[in-house]
């Protein structure tokens, strides 16, 4: 009886589990597939309440305006090389940086910590940036983009975590005793075993680039150069300002377009992040886990 009453206790229990977890994928899932429809949809019957599960009537005004932009595909293809050609080189930099943190033998260690320490707290604020960014020549050009901001201590501090947590000080010794040098250990050994925080820090650092706009703001004045987030947040701005100096049934079309463009964009900038994530998602699991291992 007691066996039978811990059976029915655990079952119930986990229908429970499962309830509240199926709860949890429908308040995530949702708004995202809310977005989704509402930018197919007719802007009225969102506004009233009328779309839920499928676009009631479906309405593609959005995403014509958006593909009669004749700087969109040029900014989607800047987004697209800035975030591969910025992820590629933050794993260069985080990467070896991590695992120099984590050997034991590093010389001068505690002060390379502090060094990397101060900027994670104190920054030196936007006009001296732009000033050291212009004084390497960097305005206005592919780079800015890639180098000035490749360098991130927490990336170094998940990725030195790791390394501590993951790699056996006996596996450097091994292949110590069979002639292997720092360089070619790090190449052959640490990177092949690394997968998982290679991941992290790579998926982390291409979603930070592809929804970067502010420093392209900043930075860059070419059109041609520009990513796709500043360009949408200028044609969402420019929609707003036509909005606001319209009038009567021309102000209402306005105001329609507007919208669709919103949600348009919306699903045009975050689709592709989308669709790389359940990729990476076991080694994006993994890597975070071990890397928040304290020391």
């Amino acid at each position: 009886m007691k066996k039978i009453k811990t059976l029915s206790r655990d079952k119930f229990v986990n229908i429970i589990f499962y309830i509240i977890a199926i709860i949890m994928i429908i308040l995530v899932i949702y708004p995202l597939w809310f977005v989704i429809i509402a930018s197919f949809s007719n802007p009225a019957d969102v506004a009233n309440g009328e779309v839920w599960l499928w676009p009631k009537k479906w309405d593609l005004s959005g995403y014509k305006e958006l593909f009669k932009q004749r700087q969109l595909w040029t900014s989607y293809s800047n987004t697209i090389i800035y975030t591969l050609v910025g992820s590629f080189v933050a794993l260069v930099v985080n990467i070896p940086a991590g695992y120099a943190m984590s050997r034991k033998d590093l010389v001068g260690k505690k002060w390379i910590n502090i060094f990397y320490l101060i900027p994670m707290f104190i920054s030196g604020g936007l006009i001296p940036t732009y000033f050291v960014v212009k004084s390497f020549g960097l305005l206005n050009t592919f780079w800015v983009m890639v180098l000035p901001f490749s360098v991130s201590t927490y990336n170094i501090i998940v990725a030195r975590t790791f390394f501590k947590s993951s790699l056996p000080e006996t596996l450097w010794e091994a292949a110590q005793i069979d002639g292997c040098g720092t360089m070619r250990y790090f190449l052959q050994f640490v990177i092949p075993l690394s997968k998982a925080v290679l991941a992290v820090i790579g998926l982390w650092t291409a979603v930070g680039l592809w929804n970067s706009w502010f420093n392209a703001l900043i930075y860059i004045q070419n059109e041609d150069l520009q990513p796709l987030q500043l360009l949408l947040r200028r044609i969402l701005i420019a929609n707003q300002s036509l909005l606001g100096a319209a009038t009567g049934t021309m102000a209402q079309e306005l105001r329609k377009l507007s919208d669709m463009m919103k949600y348009a964009s919306i699903v045009i900038s975050t689709l592709p992040i989308m669709c790389l994530y359940p990729f990476l998602q076991k080694h994006f699991n993994q890597g975070v886990m071990i890397g928040a291992v304290k020391e």
